[in-house]
């Protein structure tokens, strides 16, 4: 009995009706020693392999940091008065790593209790830039790697509002950097500006604007006029020595990008009319070079305002595209036009063509290719060998071919072509190496290029490394990564010649570290050591189970037991699964397996892996593919397939024997908290749910939403029935709902909980609505995760672990 009042007292803060006062609360002492264990540094390393630097980061920010003052404008979110975004993770500190002696070494003169973002590393990787954000402003520092030492080249005037902040001249004597114009006009405050009229907004007959619902829209001519303050900045040139001198005027420049040969930069502007319906990204914007002193050298295009393109994924806007410098070449301007003329729909050819032209730009612009879908980029080689990528996002469909992009006539040869999805089936990626132009260019060496790959198969995950002969266009495999105890992934070859490669190892509860591999030697060199920061749970039981759904259909999870559990006595224990739906349009893709029981256990913020430390069996990352063969879509069967998704899972731990089934909750966040709502709504094989930041009702995203192109006069049968808000009378499960009041993702507005939550309660659903200030989509405020995390904790502890109390 007394054991009961004190859980009962435990529970207290979720007994109630209305809305409680609530300050935030830390969870359980079992979870908090994991969440809030310091962690090891990222490492940062350059193409050879002779140099690194690592970078420190506070895992969380503090609901202080989210509070100071943001606007939300056509898509940003900026701090007004640091001139940068105001959901910046700041890093805390940097240090210079040997990867050869293996040792780090202190930065001199860095900027006391530092705020640094823009980490930018110089072509020859002599030099680091980075912005140190103070109260007042961003302040732009570089580091000198060879004296360890760094420096401070401007006061507080960077403007890290838009796009590319800055970027470095080839020849390393100096930065490019966006700062405030010398004569910045003030910003309007809003809340006390008086209205001069309504806010109007018209369509003309047969216009159609079909666009995602985007949040942190312009709303107003105030906005209008402060998002035009913000985004506005004058280019500076400055040298290592901090003498600066004007490059461009001020304007809203977007991206900037340095021609090989340093002679040319390619900037973007953003220019009026501004919309209310989408964001910047599809204001009016002119793309144009400069030579190396800021004088125009041409024009490439000037980008009318898109609120209108033609429906669907694949379709894209009219004129030129995706600009960019030829990497084998000095000063050659890329970019694409569609020749569909932006219309998925239309039934054509080719769907694209790649155009070049040559500094200085005034002769007539070449043809180099054309796609049969759409465009994704190239990756260039020589003057007669360049790799080309286009994809189809409705049948999941990537195409690779290689071409001479000195003879746009000749065929080209289909390198693959294949099922994105299908992972088993990935060929890998090419290796690229420094050009004497200092860009990143296909390695060929005796006319062969070489690949690195994944390397997933129903036995594991095996990098492998091969070669492509040009002439006799086949491969062949040179490596490939054996059985081991460990779990290994390619990061950047390094050498091809000597077999050497960078490469990262890790376990279920050894930390991922970095080693040199010489695939031709068989050596195997550990250059970092970073400890496992979680050592109460590096012992746990882990493996990735499979199993098949009631069509057939196999399926996977990861399995964690309990802390300490014992294997032969298989006590049955409350089950927390955690999962994400993901569509498809084949079987032999879904079913495929890319977990590891050898990757390392990580239970980062939103994980639902602390709770093996709380005496729960955890079902990470269950695969629920919800499938669409041919002209059937995945959701036309959502709901069905979701349900039976769920079942099998259960079905599949329940015969292990190690669980309760009357005691499993599910969980999930974004999507997965619509799949959640879903499966609460639609069977009876859960005690408990927890939905983080999720969309319930469809109609308020009625021009698609995550893979469906569909809009809701189309087909309002499938809105209607995916939409738990629709369905919230058939929901008698508990429910905890979770949000943070500034979300900004597409669809998920704070109002979605808010609305699903007042339908459960009217309906008399067990339900508990959470809203976390000043958080966002993914929550970032240590206050609040550990708040989050006690909310779960509790909710678990009361509807499942200990759900007999209830009955």
């Amino acid at each position: 009995m007394k054991n009961k009042l004190l859980l009962l007292c435990a529970l207290l803060p979720l007994i109630g009706f209305g809305q409680l006062d609530l300050n935030y609360q830390q969870p359980h002492k079992n979870i908090l020693e994991l969440a809030d264990a310091p962690m090891p540094p990222s490492m940062s390393i350059n193409s050879n392999g002779s140099k690194a630097l690592l970078i420190y980061r506070n895992q969380y920010q503090t609901i202080e940091d989210l509070a100071e003052d943001e606007l939300r404008l056509a898509g940003l979110r900026i701090n007004p008065k640091t001139n940068i975004s105001s959901r910046t993770r700041f890093y805390v500190d940097l240090k210079l790593f040997d990867p050869s002696e293996k040792k780090e070494f202190e930065i001199q003169n860095l900027p006391a209790n530092p705020k640094i973002s823009n980490i930018n590393w110089s072509p020859n990787y002599n030099y680091i830039a980075f912005t140190n954000t103070l109260s007042t402003g961003n302040e732009l520092w570089v580091i000198d790697y060879k004296n360890k030492s760094a420096s401070r080249l401007t006061a507080a005037v960077v403007n890290g509002n838009l796009g590319t902040t800055l970027a470095w001249l080839s020849d390393e004597s100096g930065i490019l950097v966006k700062t405030l114009p010398e004569k910045r006009q003030n910003l309007i405050d809003a809340d006390n500006k008086i209205p001069t009229g309504p806010t109007v907004s018209v369509n003309e007959a047969g216009v159609e604007a079909q666009n995602r619902t985007y949040q942190d829209l312009l709303k107003n001519k105030v906005d209008e006029f402060n998002f035009e303050v913000l985004a506005t900045s004058e280019i500076h040139k400055v040298d290592l020595e901090g003498n600066q001198s004007l490059w461009k005027p001020a304007a809203m420049y977007g991206s900037m990008s340095i021609s090989p040969d340093g002679n040319y930069v390619m900037v973007s502007e953003i220019k009026k009319p501004f919309s209310y319906i989408v964001t910047y990204g599809r204001f009016p914007t002119s793309h144009t070079i400069y030579n190396a002193d800021g004088d125009l050298a041409h024009v490439i295009a000037d980008i009318p305002l898109m609120e209108e393109m033609p429906k669907g994924f694949m379709s894209t806007r009219t004129g030129p595209r995706n600009m960019s410098w030829r990497d084998d070449q000095p000063a050659t301007l890329v970019w694409v036009e569609a020749l569909d003329g932006g219309d998925a729909d239309k039934e054509i050819e080719f769907r694209d063509e790649v155009y070049q032209l040559k500094a200085p730009f005034n002769a007539k612009k070449e043809d180099l290719a054309k796609t049969k879908l759409r465009f994704s980029g190239i990756t260039w080689g020589d003057k007669t060998t360049a790799v080309l990528s286009e994809y189809w996002w409705n049948t999941r469909t990537v195409r690779t071919s290689i071409f001479n992009p000195s003879n746009s006539e000749a065929e080209a040869v289909l390198f693959n072509e294949r099922n994105y999805q299908n992972t088993y089936d990935d060929p890998g990626s090419f290796v690229t190496t420094k050009n004497k132009l200092n860009q990143s260019v296909l390695q060929i060496l005796n006319g062969k290029l070489t690949l690195t790959g994944e390397g997933y198969s129903e036995e594991g995950k095996f990098p492998f490394v091969d070669e492509y002969d040009l002439k006799s266009k086949t491969s062949k495999r040179l490596f490939q990564v054996k059985e081991s105890d460990y779990l290994e992934s390619f990061v950047n070859m390094i050498d091809v010649k000597k077999g050497l490669i960078l490469t990262r190892l890790e376990s279920s509860n050894e930390f991922p570290n970095y080693y040199f591999r010489n695939y031709k030697t068989g050596s195997l060199e550990q250059i970092s050591n970073f400890e496992n920061p979680f050592k109460a749970i590096q012992n746990v039981d882990k493996e990735v189970i499979t199993y098949k759904r009631d069509d057939g259909l196999e399926l996977s999870a990861t399995l964690y037991l309990p802390v300490g559990y014992d294997k032969e006595k298989k006590e049955k224990m409350p089950m927390l699964m955690w999962a994400y739906p993901r569509e498809y349009k084949d079987k032999n893709s879904a079913s495929q397996v890319t977990s590891s029981s050898k990757e390392f256990t990580y239970p980062y913020y939103g994980s639902p892996i602390y709770w093996v430390n709380r005496g729960y069996v955890v079902l990470d990352d269950a695969a629920f593919p919800i499938i669409g063969e041919g002209e059937e879509q995945p959701n036309d069967s959502f709901k069905t397939q979701l349900v039976a998704n769920a079942k099998a899972a259960i079905d599949a731990v329940d015969e292990l024997g190690y669980i309760d089934r009357n005691k499993v909750a599910v969980g999930g966040h974004s999507y997965g908290a619509f799949m959640t709502a879903n499966l609460l709504s639609h069977s009876d094989l859960f005690a408990a749910g927890i939905a983080r930041s999720g969309a319930y009702n469809r109609t308020l995203t009625p021009f698609g939403f995550q893979s469906e192109e569909r809009n809701y006069w189309e087909s309002p049968e499938v809105y209607n029935t995916m939409s738990p808000f629709m369905n919230a009378h058939k929901m008698k499960t508990p429910l905890l709902l979770i949000h943070g009041q500034a979300d900004n993702n597409s669809g998920t507005y704070p109002m979605q909980s808010e609305r699903y939550f007042n339908a459960l309660k009217g309906l008399g659903a067990p339900a508990r609505l959470v809203m976390l200030p000043k958080e966002s989509h993914g929550y970032a405020a240590k206050e609040s995760i550990m708040h989050m995390l006690w909310e779960q904790d509790q909710w678990l502890e009361k509807y499942v672990k200990n759900r007999e109390m209830e009955e």
